[in-house]
């Protein structure tokens, strides 16, 4: 199975659970930029509850007429101070912030320029983490309903496998959203695992969440 997914800022947990099963990653790299979903934010959980991170991107009101792979981050704004500071107030006590901490503030401090690559760099960061080795392409067009079938022509991708069209299937919209009858229940994806700040278990936060708290072991949490 090929999974199709738009490029996630520290995406769900969910997903990752779904690239356990998959034997590649297409990443939509055409679309248009939308704003309000996980492509520039993720959620974590703190003492004072769920907290979204979102990422500025410069224009963000004509951002939704521009390529995903073309948004540029707005540095003017003193966002990867906060980000940080948030992330290390929730999970500084954590069992592994301090085991990946440095992987994570070093791609903070190369401060990509654009936003498509920022995710990228953290995508393949995670993959790592997780110990998921899985070949990685980007599309060469948008398609608003993906073929199933890889075309012949995209050579990366001539195989009999079938493309898993995942595209906004996470999203902080989730309970709006009615979802495709072949897709899963991102609820149902991941089990419930000891979280920093209780009580009761939370859904749908980052996989970062999943990560300080589990480590090597994260991958165990994962349907």
């Amino acid at each position: 199975m090929i999974l199709l997914t738009e490029l996630h800022y520290h995406p769900p947990a969910a997903l990752f659970a779904e690239l356990l099963r998959a034997d590649s990653i297409l990443l939509e790299a055409h679309e248009h930029y939308r704003k309000q979903t996980f492509r520039n934010r993720c959620l974590i959980r703190t003492a004072q509850g769920v907290q979204p991170l979102t990422v500025p991107v410069i224009d963000g009101n004509r951002a939704e007429k521009v390529s995903v792979s073309e948004i540029e981050i707005d540095y003017r704004q003193n966002w990867i101070h906060r980000h940080w500071r948030t992330l290390q107030t929730a999970y500084g006590n954590s069992p592994y912030f301090e085991f990946y901490a440095d992987y994570l503030r070093d791609i903070y401090v190369s401060k990509p320029a654009l936003l498509f690559d920022l995710n990228q760099q953290f995508l393949r960061l995670l993959l790592r983490c997780f110990r998921i080795t899985l070949p990685l392409h980007l599309t060469t067009e948008y398609h608003a309903h993906y073929p199933a079938q890889p075309s012949a022509e995209n050579s990366a991708l001539a195989t009999t496998q079938l493309i898993a069209d995942r595209r906004d299937w996470l999203t902080p919209k989730a309970a709006t959203k009615t979802p495709e009858p072949d897709t899963p229940a991102a609820s149902a994806l991941v089990r419930p695992y000891p979280q920093v700040f209780g009580p009761g278990f939370e859904p749908g936060l980052s996989v970062l969440d999943l990560l300080f708290s589990q480590g090597p072991a994260a991958g165990r949490y994962l349907q």
